[in-house]
């Protein structure tokens, strides 16, 4: 019993077009492929060029000479339109048919989502053998999709219903550790004097309002201990100048230095 929607071309006529959609499939996880009638030589290199890594969808393939025998062992079917046809079934956006999709994959149930042709799209028999439709809230003036846009549309759905209130792959981290309180008030205490002597608090009156305003601001950014060297170093640069340059005996006394502590440290 396949764990995931198995994915229904009717009639794809390019290769590249099955392709794409076989990588699209894979990027989020779906790898069970189904074609109807496609056009004949359909296979080629442009298909796999096209699948970037995703030849494996394709291999496993299968091929049906109806739409009937496509999903006659499905139980549960949706039918992708971006036209109202006037049948009288549910429907749906992608995010609601991939939960109804997966309550019925929980229940043991083998499901499957039909796409259409490149040009036309679904014929009102193909979906009068689904259960419901899935349609996706585009821009009505200009509703049609590209079939491997309209299953990467789908399939990135799908993952996500399954992915919900888990982690992302990756999430951004720093090396270093949140600043302190006591870090960040001292750091504020220091911006505050620089700024005083510079006659920013103007009138004194509002100070306390000012000063508050730039302590929110570096509240907000959430900074850790690098971030507060940083900003420390450069207000120090403001206030004091750029540095001197090292003179020729300095720099030979500090490679001394160095050179020293470093001989002391292996003995």
């Amino acid at each position: 019993m396949s764990d995931t929607p198995i994915i229904i071309l009717v009639e794809p006529q390019l290769g590249e077009n099955i392709g794409m959609t076989a990588r699209a499939m894979a990027n989020f996880g779906l790898h069970n492929m189904r074609l109807v009638n496609p056009r004949e030589n359909w296979l080629n290199q442009k298909t796999i060029a096209a699948a970037a890594g995703a030849g494996f969808v394709i291999e496993k393939a299968s091929l049906f000479s109806s739409v009937r025998e496509a999903v006659a062992d499905l139980h549960y079917l949706y039918a992708t339109t971006a036209r109202e046809r006037g049948q009288g079934k549910p429907v749906h956006g992608p995010d609601e048919a991939s939960r109804r999709l997966s309550d019925q994959v929980r229940d043991s149930h083998k499901v499957g989502i039909l796409f259409g042709r490149e040009r036309t799209g679904l014929e009102n028999e193909d979906i009068a053998l689904a259960d419901a439709i899935c349609t996706f809230p585009v821009d009505p003036e200009f509703a049609s999709l590209n079939l491997s846009q309209a299953v990467l549309l789908m399939s990135y759905a799908w993952r996500s219903a399954q992915e919900e209130g888990k982690a992302l792959p990756f999430t951004h981290k720093t090396k270093w550790p949140p600043a302190s309180r006591e870090a960040l008030l001292n750091f504020f205490e220091y911006l505050d004097e620089k700024l005083d002597e510079r006659g920013f608090y103007r009138p004194a009156s509002k100070k306390p309002r000012m000063s508050m305003n730039l302590h929110n601001i570096f509240m907000r950014i959430g900074m850790d201990e690098q971030d507060l060297r940083t900003l420390r170093g450069v207000i120090v640069r403001l206030v004091d100048g750029p540095r001197k340059p090292y003179s020729k005996k300095a720099r030979r006394e500090a490679e001394a230095a160095l050179k020293a502590a470093k001989e002391a440290e292996e003995s």
